[in-house]
């Protein structure tokens, strides 16, 4: 068992860098068993000279040309320690002259020297072997191509440095390599020099003229194929765009570059940012971590993020690059020109950056669509990271691993906390606000206080009791009561609000919680609104600012329907009496969409949760008539959106009704959900099988438009239900768009509705003749391992055991992992939870595995056995034995260790 915990480092503890190195000067000499890292760094003491980095008071100025002659170091000078990882150090100089080892103190962690000067040019010299580096993190080989990733804390893995995002330097890179191998050789801002060395060998240069910290350090040397465009800003700066993939992927990155071209104009169109270098590259690696990263003017991207093609994607993949491509372009200036201080801050570029594309996707395709997309993901997962062990705010306090905290809640969380600040000021005033933002802080690396400040000076806003959305951890809870007076004519609405304490916060003060809403009359229109004399419109946002608070609307002649919560604006549990009839009532007349589905979504809940004590008490199911004739008037409203129509038809996920419960029945809601689902299908397949027809042939040539793509969505959603009918008329439509289809999307619906169904027969041949045809397809494979991982039919673990064989499959691979692994333990619950508790072992014996080879995978992974509190006795006793089993491996890693630890505690 582990005897020496991983350091736990606290915001409280920040202190401004003693040493600030002013240029990076990098020479990379790439052989296939090592490579040579050598640095020359231009460092001076942090005494608050003007540099344009970082100074002790905070401020920065223009840069200033030329060096300072070096300068005595005072008495009592600090040391200089730099950050190193599992690096072979061959030299050290200090301006020009080798230092002898008794000289300088290395250890698994870091060099320490003591400079005699202040300013000073030090030579390092290391060792690094990328080959055999499974963890994904610094530098790396990925098949044939050495590649980088460096955020977090990745760059102290190439080369002893000051591994800090607030350490901005201006880099210059040297790529030396075989030219055979290697004929593509790229680092971060523009190409100034290359040429021939002796052996075969090539190089090339490359600077950046923008300060940059070392987490935005990249490079990238393979075999690799060019997909070149350009993009003219609205200054008229034509910017070289390039894709690099594998050549047997060039025909598959049409659509990134499409997109990436999109969000250029869309972030000068929105928020006047242009870019700002003469070229912008992006890389499809095979072999990532993550899903993207921003590294300045070089995108690293996991292929699954680039590659796109309707033989070979599906449109949620389609959707999915557009976001990537947009969200790690706008990091550009909201991540890279402003940096974050110190990884607390993470959220200040991940969640402002979040929002950014999310309303871009919101602006490429459905305003309403997307916003459902994102409020489903956020109630069934960030919402449970709120209520488990590893709940944090979306500023953390501490940390042990920062890795770990890449979570949910500073992503997803921390863009909701952007959006309220957008909802707060609208449009126009936030834009205000970012422009400032922009403005005061390029080139710098600051906090979310200095982000809230901008949009406050900028707007005479006062936003301290705001901020608290960033310093106090879970999800609060608004409950909001109704009362008319006739005698009066008003309408009061009567708000409470409350937070759940978490880990190290048991008391939480009131947060302002944005509560967009209207009141309904008895046709669903909006009532014209009035409050203290002033006319607001037909919809409003409140601020809830107290623990509670009484809004009184005047003028109101008949007692209205309060439509709350409207576009999701706050990231709140809203609680409200509403009975069915007034969900079904909403759910037909309500005129924002989103509350349209979020009504048919909370009578769903409702009436699955009532189902699951029926069936908890041993009496008959009877599925509730409202619900169905909800779904009926959804297949018969030919003017809603179909892509709405589609997400309205979809039951609330098991995920998510776990979430809700207080102790899930995992068994009880699987069962209740699948009954539900086919006395659906059941009762209504006439106009199921109407709306199915009338929606087209899948054999029709694809079009990768939102109309397009809505009616793929409704039409797949429909075929899911007309296969629980088991007719065989639903069958051979499946078996007909399983064969025909003209695009990924229809045809992996049918193989999922076919792998799900009982037909073995037609299972086992679909499964084989899809794995036939795309053998040579990593990221289609990646999608046939996760149908099947997900397919909650009995004997679930034994399927994934046995894909675990299949050549294509990887461990050393995270997509495969994720596809596989992953899969079953989060989508899978009904199998994952089986009582005997042989999901849990075989995800513990995992995760062990992964901690050998990566880390940060193998702690992710753990999520699904850190909420063992939503269980039975039994099964939560299953999860904390094999959560302890992991804490007692050999060589546990800081990243396991700190989720496993906290978990249990």
């Amino acid at each position: 068992m582990r005897t020496e915990q991983p350091q736990t480092i606290y915001l409280t503890d920040y202190r401004q860098p003693d040493y600030l190195i002013d240029e990076t000067h990098l020479t990379f000499e790439l052989f296939e068993d090592h490579a040579l890292v050598h640095s020359r760094l231009l460092v001076r003491l942090n005494d608050g000279r003007a540099d344009g980095t970082l100074c002790r008071d905070g401020t920065r100025h223009s840069t200033t040309e030329g060096r300072v002659p070096s300068r005595p170091v005072g008495v009592g000078a600090p040391p200089l320690v730099l950050h190193g990882q599992e690096l072979e150090l061959v030299s050290v100089a200090i301006n020009d002259q080798a230092i002898d080892s008794s000289d300088y103190q290395v250890d698994e962690h870091s060099l320490t020297l003591h400079p005699q000067t202040a300013d000073f040019e030090l030579a390092i010299t290391t060792r690094i072997q990328p080959q055999n580096n499974t963890a994904l993190e610094g530098l790396y080989k990925s098949g044939g191509m050495f590649c980088t990733q460096c955020e977090a804390e990745g760059f102290r893995k190439i080369t002893y440095y000051l591994d800090r995002p607030d350490v901005m330097s201006r880099f210059t890179t040297t790529v030396m390599a075989d030219r055979g191998a290697y004929p593509i050789l790229l680092s971060n801002g523009n190409l100034i020099a290359s040429g021939e060395h002796e052996g075969g060998r090539h190089w090339a240069t490359w600077e950046d003229p923008f300060p940059k910290p070392s987490y935005l350090f990249a490079l990238v040397a393979g075999d690799l194929c060019l997909i070149q465009d350009s993009y003219t800003t609205l200054s008229g700066r034509k910017i070289d765009l390039r894709i690099y993939v594998e050549p047997e992927n060039r025909e598959q990155c049409g659509h990134a570059m499409d997109s990436l071209k999109r969000s250029m104009r869309w972030d000068e169109e929105v928020y006047g940012r242009e870019y700002d270098l003469d070229i912008f590259m992006i890389v499809a690696v095979n072999d990532f971590n993550m899903g993207a990263m921003e590294n300045k003017g070089l995108n690293i991207f996991n292929s699954s993020c680039v590659l796109a093609h309707p033989d070979t994607a599906t449109d949620m993949a389609f959707q999915r690059v557009e976001s990537v491509v947009a969200h790690e372009y706008f990091h550009n200036w909201s991540g890279n020109r402003v940096t974050c201080r110190d990884w607390f801050q993470l959220s200040l570029k991940e969640g402002f950056t979040v929002f950014r594309d999310a309303e871009f996707s919101a602006d490429m395709n459905s305003r309403t669509v997307k916003r459902i997309e994102d409020v489903t993901f956020l109630r069934a997962n960030q919402f449970a990271e709120d209520a488990g062990p590893m709940a944090h705010p979306v500023r953390p306090e501490s940390y042990m691993e920062i890795s770990n905290f890449y979570t949910l809640t500073i992503y997803e969380k921390g863009a909701e906390v952007v959006r309220m600040l957008h909802t707060l000021l609208g449009p126009e005033r936030f834009r205000k606000g970012t422009d400032l933002y922009f403005e005061r802080h390029d080139g710098q690396a600051v906090t979310c206080d200095d982000f809230v400040a901008a949009l406050e000076d900028a707007n005479g806003v006062d936003f301290t009791q705001f901020k608290r959305w960033y310093s106090q951890a879970g999800t609060p809870v608004l409950e909001v009561e109704g009362r008319f007076d006739a005698s009066s004519s008003t309408y009061e609405l009567r708000c409470r609000q409350s937070c759940p304490p978490t880990p190290g916060q048991a008391e939480k003060l009131p947060f302002v919680i944005p509560l967009r809403m209207a009141l309904l009359n008895e046709r669903g229109e909006e009532l014209p609104l009035r409050m203290g004399g002033s006319e607001l419109g037909t919809e409003t946002v409140l601020a809830v600012t107290e623990a509670e608070q009484v809004f009184v609307f005047e003028g109101v002649t008949q007692e209205p329907l309060p439509s709350l919560l409207r576009g999701f604006s706050a990231p709140v549990k809203l609680v409200y009496p509403f009975s069915r009839d007034d969900r079904v009532f909403l759910a037909m007349h309500d005129p924002d969409g989103f509350n349209r589905w979020e009504a048919a979504q909370s009578l769903a809940v409702d009436v699955l949760q009532g189902l699951v004590e029926i069936h908890q008490a041993g009496r008959p199911l009877l599925l509730d008539q409202r619900l169905l004739e909800v779904y009926r008037r959804v297949l018969s409203d030919t003017e809603l959106d179909p892509a709405v129509a589609a997400e309205i038809l979809r039951l609330p996920s098991e995920a998510y009704l776990i979430e809700l419960a207080e102790v899930a029945d995992v068994d009880a809601i699987h069962h209740v959900r699948e009954t539900v689902r086919r006395e659906l299908a059941t009762a209504l397949a006439e106009p199921m099988w109407e709306r199915f027809e009338s929606l087209g042939s899948t054999a029709e040539p694809w079009s990768a438009d939102a109309a397009s793509m809505a009616r793929r969505s409704l039409r797949n959603t429909l075929l899911g239900y007309l296969m629980l009918t088991e007719s065989s008329a639903a069958m051979s439509a499946c078996v007909r768009q399983f064969v025909e289809a003209s695009n990924m999307t229809d045809r992996q619906a049918a193989l999922v509705a076919l792998v799900n169904s009982s037909d073995e027969q037609q299972k086992h041949a679909a499964l084989q003749e899809f794995a036939q045809r795309w053998a040579d397809y990593p990221l289609v494979m990646d999608q046939w391992f996760s149908i099947q991982a997900s397919s909650p039919l009995p004997g679930g673990l034994q399927r994934v055991q046995e894909l675990m064989k299949h050549p294509a499959f990887n461990i050393r691979n995270p997509n495969k992992v994720r596809s596989v692994i992953g899969a079953f333990a989060n989508n899978n619950l009904v199998n994952f939870h089986a009582v005997d508790g042989a999901g849990y072992r075989f995800l513990a014996d995992r995760v062990i595995e992964l901690n050998r080879l990566n880390p940060q995978i193998a702690s992710r992974l753990i999520t699904p056995l850190t909420r063992w509190r939503k269980f039975d006795p039994v099964r939560q006793e299953l999860m904390k034995g094999e959560l302890q089993r992991i804490l007692e491996a050999d060589d546990l890693s800081p990243d396991v260790y700190e989720v496993a630890s906290k978990s249990l505690a």
